[in-house]
C-alpha cells in the first residue's frame, strides 16, 4: 500500500503545475517515506531537558531547608564584616608570602656567581638539606656556640657548603692541614655581626620555586 501511495503522489507530482500544489504533494510524499515514530523516539526529538530526560537532583535541592534559610537570613552587615575579614586576612597573608621571598631572594644574591651557578647546574637537594639544618641550628643555638666546625673532603660538596653559609650569612673558612699523611679540610662556620634569624624560606626551597613558579605555603619554615 505504501509503496502504491508513493507512486501515485510522484505521478501526481509530476502533472500538477500550481507551486503551492506541488509543495503539498512534495510533503505527503516524504510524510509517506518517513516511518511511523515510537513514543521513545519522538521523546528523544525533544532531548535535553526540559523536554527530554529528568533533570539531576541538584546540591541545592539536596541541602535541607533549614540549613538555607540560616543562610538566606543572614543580616547583610554581618555578610559585609565577613567578607572584608577574608579580604584582609588574604592581603596579610600574600603580603607576608612576598616579603618571606623578598629575604630569601636577597639572601641568594649573597651567594657569588659562580656558586650559585654550581648550586643550579648540579641540584644536589638532599645534601643542600642536611647543610641547611645544620647551619640552621648553629645560627638558632642560644647556648653561646659560637663556631661549628664541619669536615667535607670534596671539592664539590665543600663549595655547596660555603653557598649555604652565604645564604644564611655566616662566614666559613676551609683550612688545610695533614692526618695520617693525608691533607685534611676543615671548615669553621661563625656567625657574622649581622647574622639573625634565619629565612623561613630555606635555600632548597627557594630554589624550587623559582623552578616550578609557585608561591605555595608548603615552602615556607614554620
Amino acid at each position: 500500500m505504501i509503496e502504491r501511495k508513493i507512486e501515485v503522489l510522484e505521478d501526481m507530482a509530476t502533472k500538477v503545475s500550481n507551486r503551492r500544489s506541488r509543495r503539498w504533494l512534495n510533503d505527503r510524499l516524504l510524510i509517506e517515506l518517513v516511518p511511523r515514530l515510537h513514543v521513545e523516539e519522538i521523546k528523544g526529538l525533544f532531548a535535553p531537558p526540559p523536554w527530554g530526560e529528568e533533570l539531576p537532583v541538584s546540591a541545592f535541592c539536596r541541602t535541607s531547608a533549614g540549613e538555607w534559610d540560616a543562610f538566606r537570613s543572614v543580616d547583610m552587615d554581618v555578610e559585609a564584616r565577613l567578607m572584608q575579614q577574608m579580604k584582609q586576612s588574604s592581603t596579610k597573608q600574600k603580603k607576608h608570602v612576598d616579603r618571606d621571598e623578598l629575604i630569601a631572594l636577597n639572601a641568594w644574591h649573597r651567594i657569588d656567581r659562580q656558586t650559585r651557578e654550581a648550586i643550579k647546574r648540579n641540584f644536589l637537594p638532599d645534601l643542600l638539606e642536611i647543610y641547611e639544618g645544620r647551619i640552621r641550628t648553629f645560627i638558632e643555638d642560644t647556648s653561646g656556640k659560637d663556631v661549628l666546625v664541619l669536615n667535607v673532603q670534596d671539592p664539590f660538596q665543600r663549595l655547596l657548603l660555603h653557598g649555604v653559609c652565604e645564604f644564611y650569612n655566616v662566614s666559613s673558612t676551609t683550612t688545610t692541614s695533614v692526618r695520617y699523611g693525608k691533607l685534611w679540610k676543615t671548615t669553621t662556620i661563625k656567625k657574622r655581626s649581622g647574622t639573625g634569624v634565619p629565612s623561613r624560606i630555606t635555600l632548597v626551597s627557594f630554589l624550587r620555586m623559582k623552578k616550578n613558579g609557585s608561591q605555595s605555603q608548603e615552602h615556607v619554615v614554620a
